[in-house]
Formats: structure tokens, sequence, C-alpha cells
């Protein structure tokens, strides 16, 4: 026997879910084959947290040295408290609208 974990998903979906999500996705495939500009009107969206600063990781900080040299040191650095997200929503051309969410404010259809 194996431990293995479970696989995330976003949700569970019911079987006219999963059903209304593949017709969608051959309606939008078939728009596009007989549509050329159809894609030129299309925009997505995503969210990103955007802390103060960007901390280096290993490969960033790493540099050459010749063989009786001392290694280098570099203090751990932790996260940033300081945190915002960034909701930022583009198209084929590049960035349409891009937003910091103002903190305690949920990401919604409102919003």
């Amino acid at each position: 026997m194996q431990r293995v974990a479970s696989e995330f998903v976003p949700r569970l979906l019911t079987v006219n879910q999963k059903q209304q999500q593949l017709d969608v996705c051959l309606d939008l495939k078939e728009n596009a084959a007989n549509d050329l500009s159809f894609l030129l009107n299309v925009i997505i969206g995503d969210e990103t947290w955007v802390y103060a600063y960007n901390p280096e990781n290993k490969t960033h900080s790493s540099q050459w040295k010749s063989l009786g040299s001392p290694r280098p040191k570099k203090a751990r650095q932790v996260r940033s408290n300081i945190k915002s997200m960034l909701i930022c929503f583009f198209d084929q051309k590049g960035i349409v609208h891009k937003e910091f969410v103002p903190p305690g404010q949920t990401v919604n259809a409102a919003f």
C-alpha cells in the first residue's frame, strides 16, 4: 500500500454543470473557428498578491567564487506583512484595466 494525498480541484461539479461547461467551451471553439476576429474581443482577468518587496530566491543570490574563497552569506528574509491584492484585466493587445484592491474588500461581481 502507498499513502497518497488527495488532488485539489476548484470545486466538485454535478453532471449537469460539467455538461454546461462543455457546451459553452464547444460554442466558444466554434465561434473562434468561424470568426477570426472573435479572439480580439476576449478579455481575461487575473489577481495576485503584491508584497512591499520581492525577496530574492536562491538562484538570484548565487554568485561565482573561487575554490579557496569562503561561501557568501545572506540573512534570511521573511515576506513582508505589507501586501495588497492586484487585479488586472488584459486582452490580446495588453492591459485593459488594473487596480489595487482596498484592504478588507472582497473581489466579487459588484466590485
